[in-house]
């Protein structure tokens, strides 16, 4: 997560930081731009070689005599085979569509689609990574404990077992002992303090500062040294961050503040790990109103993603000018000033980009432990927020309270969410179902609040249904529908009479 500062924080780079960043990747050899382009032709090519190859051996298979012939056994065939026929393929169908229904609301995928991706494109020419990972058996220039190393580690991150990861680590630390993503995956997963987590990372820093600079001075020598560098940059970054905020759980909020501050200027373009949203979170726990000001200045940028830590800091800072003397009796009475004003729309903008947030800031919900990976406007991401900012929330006067006064009215300005936003784009429909994947079974995942129906479409729904239900039946049983009027009339005429 881009706001945490504990070990469990919830970030994709801890699945595995040595991944190059996106965007970067180091330009293919002409064997693969041209593997590339026949690739796309190759189901055309294949369908037109059959269709001349059947077209070749129509005679020596004699396809016009057995298609007459098929066609008089189909003639022959009596309706109860084409019932039994239809009725089959319409059972079986059936029982695939439940199928393809259930593991779409359980997975967020077809299985069909899935299963062919999977296995048809590699024998359509395509390929598993259009990348030459550096280390690999095609990079000549590299010495072979190197690639053993790297071998070694890109199995440790894929496997799911935690001692088996733990034991690959300790493998590739014999290998090499300047490995620097074998120490990183043992603070991860071995260290059971943060202080020994940081130990672990100080080690991983020295090894990483020594493969970085031997990577620099190899970057121009090929196009895989270039992908090596891009790949130890990453990981120099990643542990730094981690550095941070091991500084920032252990109480040294400045120490970590500087970390962050020198990571941003040194590697600016690197701003899909959201170093700038753990600095936000340091600042406000330091109080430096006007700094987190400054940071939300520069990436609160129309053109850059958002997320919710900048929406609702963003909404943070802007009721923390009038949450201290906000009433809601006084301004309904003379109405909201300015600042008021600019306070609520921040926290519409929030809300519509998040909904969840609130129910967890106003403790309407239980917060959990944020899980290890977070899915951006969902469930996910309001709990990560909530874990480690509703502190920020609680220190200042009043700010929940006009969180709670305001923030319901941003449904009232987007009526269907997931067809049209307001300031964002239409809430994604899919969220529900990979929160469901990301949090504990024992969560109660939160689903974007729906607009309830009015009382009159339930009733007039039940009014119908009713009435076209009593004219069946007195289509059917006519007899018996007349005694029953007539007992139900006597009845209410009898109950009139009394009173």
């Amino acid at each position: 997560m881009a706001d945490g500062d504990g070990l469990g924080e919830a970030a994709t780079a801890t699945a595995s930081p040595p991944a190059p960043a996106p965007g970067l990747s180091p330009s293919l050899g002409w064997r693969e731009r041209l593997r590339a382009g026949l690739a796309g032709t190759g189901a055309s090519l294949w369908f037109v070689a059959g269709l001349g190859l059947l077209y070749a051996l129509r005679v020596p298979l004699r396809l016009c005599e057995n298609l007459a012939a098929v066609t008089v056994f189909l003639n022959s065939l009596t309706p109860k085979f084409y019932v039994a026929l239809t009725g089959t393929s319409s059972l079986i169908s059936g029982l695939i569509f439940v199928f393809e229904w259930w593991y779409f609301h359980k997975h967020g995928t077809s299985f069909i689609e899935q299963v062919s991706v999977s296995h048809l494109r590699p024998l359509m020419g395509g390929t598993e990574s259009s990348i030459s990972e550096p280390g690999s058996p095609s990079s000549n220039r590299e010495s072979e404990t190197s690639r053993q190393n790297l071998s070694v580690m890109q199995k440790a991150w894929r496997e799911r077992n935690p001692p088996a990861r733990i034991k690959a680590a300790y493998q590739a630390l014999e290998l090499n002992n300047d490995c620097a993503t074998a120490y990183v995956l043992l603070a991860e997963e071995e260290a059971t303090t943060i202080v020994d987590a940081e130990r672990l990372f100080k080690q991983a820093l020295k090894a990483g500062e020594t493969i970085y600079r031997r990577s620099q001075q190899c970057q121009h020598q090929s196009p895989q040294h270039e992908a090596q560098l891009r790949r130890d940059t990453n990981v120099l970054v990643y542990i730094k961050r981690r550095l941070a905020m091991c500084a920032r759980k252990l109480g040294r909020i400045r120490e970590a503040v500087k970390i962050m501050r020198d990571l941003m200027k040194e590697f600016p373009p690197l701003t899909m790990l959201n170093i700038h949203e753990n600095l936000l979170e340091s600042l406000l726990e330091l109080q430096a109103y006007a700094d987190v000001q400054a940071v939300l200045a520069k990436y609160d940028d129309i053109s850059l993603p958002k997320s919710a830590a900048i929406c609702y800091t963003a909404a943070l800072l802007k009721t923390r000018t009038v949450s201290d003397k906000f009433s809601p009796e006084t301004a309904s009475r003379r109405g909201l000033s300015t600042a008021e004003i600019n306070a609520v729309e921040a926290i519409h903008r929030a809300v519509e980009f998040n909904p969840h947030v609130p129910k967890y800031l106003l403790e309407m919900k239980s917060l959990i432990l944020p899980p290890e990976h977070i899915l951006k406007r969902g469930d996910s991401e309001a709990i990560a927020y909530a874990f480690f900012h509703l502190q920020h929330w609680k220190r200042i006067e009043g700010a929940l309270n006009l969180l709670q006064c305001t923030w319901e009215g941003t449904f009232r300005m987007i009526p269907y969410p997931l067809e049209k936003g307001h300031l964002f784009y239409p809430y994604p429909s899919c969220t529900e179902t990979a929160d469901r994947e990301l949090l504990p079974t024992f969560h109660h995942v939160s689903v974007y609040p729906k607009k309830e129906l009015p009382f009159f479409i339930h009733f007039t729904a039940g009014l119908c249904s009713s009435t076209a239900m009593i004219a069946l039946l007195t289509h059917q049983f006519p007899e018996i529908m007349s005694v029953f009027a007539k007992a139900v009339s006597m009845i209410s005429r009898t109950c009139v009479e009394y009173l």
